[in-house]
């Protein structure tokens, strides 16, 4: 699947343009459906390819290549990486078997009290163990069937870390939102104090007011600091798990897209999501290798027989023998045993696969709605952050010119930065919620590499 990378920013082309100017571009025919679930869900956002993966995706995103640098190195995808090794090498064993060729030498002497003589006996022998017709097929699809799941838990470890990733970036982006609207309040809150200072000198005001003003400053500046500490946490939290992306020097503000409301969309991201899902990937692929590993146990109620040559000369060479051994083991109850355990297993890792398969289910449907319900929170949100600001700067207003009381401009006030802090944050989480959408349909970033795809074009086989 060629990666598809997007930009949000103002309305230049509809979905239908983008899907339009790009499908020559990519191979038929699932890469076209996917790019078209993806321009639906983009909506009217645009669509840009970048050949060399060095520029952001939209302006609120660390680089891409930035990106693919910690999906590469982080510790988590390195042991994934190291157990795609492993299982390589345990399909190379599978493929050669368990069997080696046995060369065996033996030399004795041999004395005829009858003849009275003596005389010198040597013999060589080759012998090994061969598997069963069918056995060597099964050992090799046992083999494969580890790689294509180690190869999904690479690409599980890559995914999870993309969304630790996006987690931890919006948790700095909520702390340096909310540092820069404590800031504007503030200073806000610094004029108002100068205002009061002055009214109470002019003996417009009580000096109440006054102190009440500087009250509210001093909570104020005690809120930035507590929340220039948090992102000062996070910044160096952001710093020790991912180095190789630099944070901005303030928050980036892109107001969030909509989402199309038509369910038959959002049942095609249900299975978009579904068919991505990697956690269900590796569940399947365990499914399928206990199955193959369930048979080969079976298989091996019939032992492998062992074929052997052995060369001797006797009597100092004067009688040569030449003979072949064939030894085939009785079957214990020992090969039963292990026919039923891998039996099992291998019901076992198919109900662990429906319950991988029920819990992909619910995610997916959790990640949809999320991205719908965060989306109307922030739009109610802003109007009711809109609306007090409104109210406060007439209440304001009206303050200095003499009319209304401070205590309400002062709850006003109040109310007015909750909603704003709160509007912030459901921003923050609208388009965080959206993204992880887009992440979760491979969509985002680089998640899967070409090794990992074609193993789930093997599993789908």
């Amino acid at each position: 699947m060629m990666l598809m990378k997007y930009q949000f920013g103002s309305v230049v082309r509809g979905a239908a343009a983008a899907v339009a100017a790009l499908p020559a571009q990519l191979p038929p025919p699932r890469s076209r459906l996917m790019l078209a679930l993806l321009a639906a869900l983009a909506g009217g956002a645009v669509w840009a390819g970048d050949e060399h993966g060095a520029g952001p995706l939209a302006a609120d995103l660390p680089p891409s290549a930035q990106v693919q640098v910690v999906l590469q190195e982080h510790p988590l995808v390195q042991a994934a990486g190291a157990g795609v090794r492993m299982e390589e090498a345990n399909r190379d064993r599978l493929l050669a078997g368990p069997y080696e060729f046995t060369v065996t030498a033996a030399t004795a002497r041999r004395h005829d009290r009858t003849e009275r003589t003596r005389t010198r006996e040597h013999e060589i022998g080759l012998e090994r163990t061969f598997r069963l017709p069918g056995k060597a097929a099964r050992d090799a699809e046992i083999g494969a069937a580890g790689v294509s799941e180690a190869r999904y838990a690479l690409g599980d470890a890559r995914h999870e870390t993309a969304r630790l990733l996006l987690a931890r970036w919006f948790d700095w982006q909520r702390a340096a939102t909310a540092v820069g609207d404590w800031q504007a309040q503030v200073d806000n809150l610094r004029l108002q104090r100068e205002v009061a200072e002055k009214k109470v000198k002019l003996g417009e005001a009580a000096r109440l007011d006054l102190l009440q003003a500087e009250a509210q400053l001093f909570q104020g500046e005690a809120e930035l600091a507590r929340m220039q500490n948090e992102q000062a946490r996070l910044t160096v939290e952001w710093q020790q798990n991912f180095p190789a992306i630099a944070l901005p020097q303030e928050a980036v503000v892109v107001p969030p897209s909509p989402l199309p409301a038509d369910s038959v969309q959002h049942e095609s991201w249900r299975t978009r999501l579904l068919e991505e899902n990697h956690e269900l990937a590796v569940a399947r692929g365990a499914a399928r290798k206990s199955r193959l590993q369930a048979g080969r146990l079976d298989a091996d109620r019939l032992p492998d027989p062992s074929l052997g040559l052995a060369v001797a000369r006797e009597r100092d060479g004067a009688e040569r023998v030449v003979g072949v051994q064939l030894s085939i083991p009785l079957p214990g109850a020992g090969r039963s045993a292990d026919a039923r355990a891998g039996q099992a297993a291998a019901e076992a890792a198919g109900a662990r696969e429906a319950q991988a398969l029920l819990r992909a289910e619910s995610g997916a449907r959790q990640t949809i709605q999320l991205a719908l319900s965060s989306y109307s929170q922030w739009q109610r949100l802003a109007d009711v952050a809109q609306r007090l600001d409104e109210n406060l700067r007439l209440q304001e207003k009206a303050w200095r010119l003499g009319e209304g009381q401070f205590a309400e401009l002062q709850q006003t006030r109040r109310q007015a930065i909750e909603a704003r802090l709160a509007a912030s944050r459901a921003r923050l989480d609208a388009n965080e919620a959206r993204y992880r959408l887009l992440l979760d349909m491979h969509a985002l970033w680089p998640v899967a590499d070409a090794s990992e795809a074609g193993a789930a074009v093997a599993h789908t086989h």
